[in-house]
């Protein structure tokens, strides 16, 4: 299944891509609000399921700015440095044996489409998996953890690199906290959508030149076992949202080095899921 955030209203998207809102197919049964869904989803999927003769619009004819981020506000945020060997050693770091974890403030998570204002700095892209919990949990088993997430969507975890790494302590949280530096979209799918749903291809372009292109199956930490591992120190619950690390390709890492400039198009993908747009601009 699919569902999205259409105009601030809980969508499920059908297999012939219609958008069908939530709130009226069922009546009242489930209200509008996308957050608010996590609570019960088992249950809306279980109607979702038995949903017949829908009245929708075609998702090609929704403009991209009514799209919002399918988990605009999550309970928890965690997020994954380093969870890809390749990008560790681009990054001048040895593979971890514990995954490294950070948190991306509320404020700073956005919407799939639109424009991200870039603040001084050297501002740098990574291209995620983002794992939406439907179910929480506290001491969750990796080989039950799939029954545990609502769907997935592609995130970007942009980062200002000088303030990630100012002071005696690195600052990352901080560094990606800023306006919009979490956009998150433009659909959320549930993991039975997928042959394998720890082998999936992500990757982002800048101006149409490919930046990054990796497979989640090179993950040092697959889904499965950071659910595991995050839910075995403190309880997940319904609507929290992992930004599950990038691949190879980021900025900081290459030779010359390459930051985001005002003009540049970031378009982030999964495969499966969809592709997100972002126009960066200034505002001095």
């Amino acid at each position: 299944m699919r569902f999205a955030n259409i105009s601030d209203r809980l969508t499920l998207v059908t297999p012939s891509d219609l958008a069908v809102d939530v709130e009226r197919a069922s009546e009242g049964r489930f209200g509008a609000r996308v957050q608010g869904a996590y609570d019960r989803w088992d249950e809306l999927r279980e109607f979702a399921a038995g949903l017949t003769d829908c009245v929708g619009t075609p998702l090609a004819e929704i403009a991209p700015e009514d799209f919002g981020n399918p988990a605009p506000q999550p309970r928890q945020t965690f997020a994954i440095g380093l969870n890809y060997a390749d990008h560790a050693a681009e990054s001048n770091f040895a593979v971890p044996e514990e995954p490294p974890v950070f948190t991306k403030f509320a404020t700073s998570l956005g919407k799939p489409y639109g424009t991200i204002v870039l603040p001084p700095g050297n501002v740098d892209w990574e291209v995620e998996l983002v794992v939406v919990i439907g179910r929480g949990g506290h001491r969750i088993a990796a080989g039950n953890a799939w029954s545990h997430v609502a769907g997935v969507s592609v995130g970007q975890d942009i980062s200002e690199r000088n303030r990630q790494r100012v002071g005696p302590a690195p600052q990352f949280s901080m560094g990606k906290s800023f306006p919009g530096f979490g956009p998150i979209g433009p659909l959320l799918v549930t993991p039975d959508e997928f042959d394998n749903p720890d082998d999936l291809e992500l990757g982002c372009l800048i101006n149409g030149e490919q930046m990054q292109k990796g497979k989640t199956a090179d993950m040092i930490f697959p889904v499965p076992e950071l659910i595991a591992r995050l839910s075995a120190i403190t309880p997940l619950v319904p609507g929290d949202v992992i930004f599950t690390g990038t691949p190879e390709g980021v900025g900081i890492g290459r030779t010359p080095q390459r930051f985001l400039a005002p003009g540049d198009e970031l378009v982030s993908y999964v495969r499966g899921i969809g592709e997100m747009r972002h126009l960066m601009v200034t505002d001095r």
